[in-house]
């Protein structure tokens, strides 16, 4: 069994910060964890926009507090997000997110699992082998 808090986690190298400023991320699970897939804890930061575009996972994301917008390139939609809200990018779609008023925080799940030290290079793409933790 595995047992942590976020705020262990938080304490620890599984906090990372974007290069951008525009976001953290705890990771709370990871790939060498072994459960076929890793767990985040994520905070969007208000009035920010980040350019993301996961060619090589599969996410899903929960809403806990906060809100933004997710805008999908391919067709210029825009969906609001906001606490209750779960989004899936099914179709390695390329999307802007964007923090609201406040700070967004996020549960992320991403398949395959995360090595720990990821940020989105030039295009917003996760490599997809990165150091680990």
């Amino acid at each position: 069994m595995i047992v942590r808090t976020l705020a262990e986690c938080e304490q620890t190298g599984r906090k990372i910060h974007s290069q951008t400023g525009t976001w953290d991320s705890t990771r709370m699970l990871l790939k060498d964890d072994n459960v076929g897939f890793s767990f985040h804890i994520t905070t969007i930061y208000a009035g920010s926009e980040t350019h993301i575009h996961y060619r090589n996972h599969f996410e899903a994301v929960y809403c806990i507090s906060g809100n933004g917008e997710i805008e999908t390139l391919a067709d210029g939609k825009i969906y609001k997000i906001e606490p209750g809200t779960l989004y899936v990018l099914d179709q390695h779609d390329e999307q802007l997110l964007r923090g609201g008023s406040e700070d967004m925080k996020l549960a992320c799940v991403f398949n395959p699992p995360l090595n720990g030290r990821e940020v989105h290079d030039a295009s917003g793409v996760y490599p997809l082998e990165a150091e680990t933790l």
